[in-house]
């Protein structure tokens, strides 16, 4: 096939400028010569906004075949044109260990249902356990939760199917190097389900809350389609492990299920099965750095104007552009990194609590991002220094005093404080600009569950606090009015990722024979798409050690 790539066009112009463009790329004055073409990639140049572009990669096939692409090409001498051969996903020839039980895999987030699904159209008839209820169930629960605060410590927005993928903007990019077509097939595999089209070649593809809560049964049923099982409302709590390997896993109740192949995917939340690792000390885990902060919240029209350079919707609608996004990191004078983390245009702050007398925060977005807010966490990397611990769980414990202490502030509601309020309690300009200055309607605030007007700054010590500023500050030089007296902040947003890594070694089992950590919550993953590629390689480890079963 030909590939070319960096064709421009402006905004707006559809499919059939660009159908030009790529003519007059292979100077092809016949239109029929082109056989079919599909776009591989798609992104936005707004470096001379309001002047905007789309910069587009195809690939096509011409008519002659492979001979008459490579002349062709040869022929062109263009740098942005190229030959190249579909590679698709391939999993491993199987190996030859014989399995005595099926794998079992715990957790259905993205990490473990990628994994359960290619055991079982494999034929490993995987086993799938999952604390949480199925996301028809789950998503009831979580709205009930954020309407009365009445809180179900299985099923919330980071535990049930998806995992806290499931309720948040439901990006799909990754920075994980890929060659060997895993990405392309989480996002085929995606769309085959019911997910959009454009997930494959957009350069920030989003998916939505709402789209997940489709596309997950779907994937359910495929993987019980295959052979596979998966139970809901099944806690694992802790292991069998006999001279180095797992024999199997224990359940609420007692029940003990037989496997040596246990995948442990829980997620970045499961607190109390990271403990109950640490009480057996069999299984190695230590310390591992993450972020914490604010969600900060801006009207989406802020950041439209600040990235396209206006803000008027019915415009932007025709030229093919959705509610502007941003990405922004920043150093603060101390040396800690600030940056912004899960940002949502068009989206929500949702109350993302999983356990009574604690409080996190999250963003959220639907698939048409059509709220007149954006969020994102403005979070700050700690470590050991932080934690004043080397203990393996000292970063959780961390998570947990912060979470203890926005509950306090919030009464059990989401804690919320204007920026210019935060930043006059922190240079001692003293109190001023209240919420009521922005709105007190939860409808145009955006935020999902109750709220409360509080002091922020008693969260963090007076060094974060100064540091969150500082990156504020910084933001505010990129994105006019990002630290105006339109923002405001929400508390306390610790997910960010996993406070603890279960180490694994290159046939990616720990050192214990047959557990395999992996996904989010084992420190290998940080965002849906990572941890879906993390529960393949998962899975093609296994797959490649062992027989399919008989």
């Amino acid at each position: 096939m030909i590939r070319i790539s960096q064709l421009k066009i402006p905004c707006g112009q559809g499919e059939k400028a660009l159908e030009g463009k790529i003519r007059r790329s292979l100077r092809m004055k016949d239109p029929a010569q082109i056989l079919s073409w599909q776009i591989e990639k798609h992104s936005l140049d707004a470096r001379k906004k309001p002047d905007l572009y789309d910069i587009y990669t195809v690939s096509l096939k011409v008519r002659g075949g492979r001979k008459a692409e490579e002349t062709l090409v040869r022929r062109l001498r263009n740098k942005n044109v190229t030959f190249f051969t579909p590679a698709p996903y391939q999993f491993p020839a199987a190996g030859g260990k014989k399995l005595a039980q099926r794998p079992v895999i715990i957790g259905a987030g993205p990490a473990g249902i990628f994994c359960a699904l290619l055991l079982a159209e494999h034929g490993y008839r995987p086993l799938l356990i999952e604390r949480g209820k199925p996301v028809e169930e789950r998503q009831k629960d979580i709205e009930a939760f954020w309407k009365t605060g009445r809180l179900d410590p299985s099923s919330n927005v980071q535990f049930g199917e998806g995992g806290a993928g499931a309720f948040s903007d439901g990006k799909l990019n990754t920075l994980v190097g890929d060659k060997a077509g895993r990405a392309e097939f989480v996002l085929r595999t995606f769309i085959s389900a019911g997910g959009p089209p454009e997930i494959l070649y957009d350069a920030k593809p989003h998916i939505g809350t709402d789209r997940l809560q489709v596309i997950l049964p779907a994937l359910r049923k495929r993987i019980t389609d295959a052979g596979g099982e998966v139970r809901f409302e099944t806690c694992c709590t802790g292991f069998a492990i006999e001279e180095g390997k797992v024999k199997g896993i224990y359940l609420e109740g007692g029940e003990c299920i037989p496997a040596e192949a246990v995948v442990f995917a829980p997620g970045h939340s499961a607190r109390d099965t990271f403990r109950e690792i640490f009480r057996q000390g069999l299984i190695p885990m230590e310390q591992k750095n993450f972020a914490v902060g604010l969600r900060v919240s801006h009207p989406q029209a802020l950041i439209d104007q600040s990235q396209y350079g206006f803000r008027d919707r019915k415009e932007m609608e025709k030229l093919g552009l959705g509610p502007a996004p941003y990405k922004l990191t920043a150093r603060a004078v101390s040396g800690r990194g600030v940056y912004s983390f899960c940002m949502c245009p068009g989206g929500y702050i949702v109350n993302a609590s999983s356990v009574e007398g604690l409080l996190a925060v999250n963003g959220m977005s639907y698939y048409d991002r059509e709220s007149k807010r954006a969020n994102s966490a403005i979070v700050m990397t700690v470590g050991e220094e932080d934690f004043e611990s080397a203990h393996p769980l000292a970063g959780m414990e961390f998570q947990e005093r912060l979470e203890r202490k926005a509950f306090a502030l919030g009464e059990g509601r989401v804690p919320v404080q204007t920026f210019e309020d935060f930043k006059g309690r922190v240079t001692g300009g003293g109190p001023s600009h209240p919420l009521s200055e922005i709105s007190k309607r939860a409808e145009d605030l955006c935020i999902c569950g109750d709220f409360k007007e509080a002091d922020l700054t008693d969260l963090f010590p007076e060094k974060m606090n100064l540091d969150l500023l500082d990156g504020m500050y910084q933001f505010g030089k990129k994105i006019h009015g990002f630290d105006g007296p339109e923002a405001f902040f929400a508390g306390v947003e610790t997910r960010t990722s996993s406070p603890v890594r279960i180490p694994r070694g290159e046939n990616l089992c720990s050192e214990i024979d047959g557990f395999y950590p992996c996904g989010e919550g084992a420190g290998y993953a940080g965002g849906i798409m990572s941890a879906a590629m993390d529960g393949m390689k998962t899975a093609e480890a296994i797959g490649s050690l062992f027989a399919p079963m008989e």
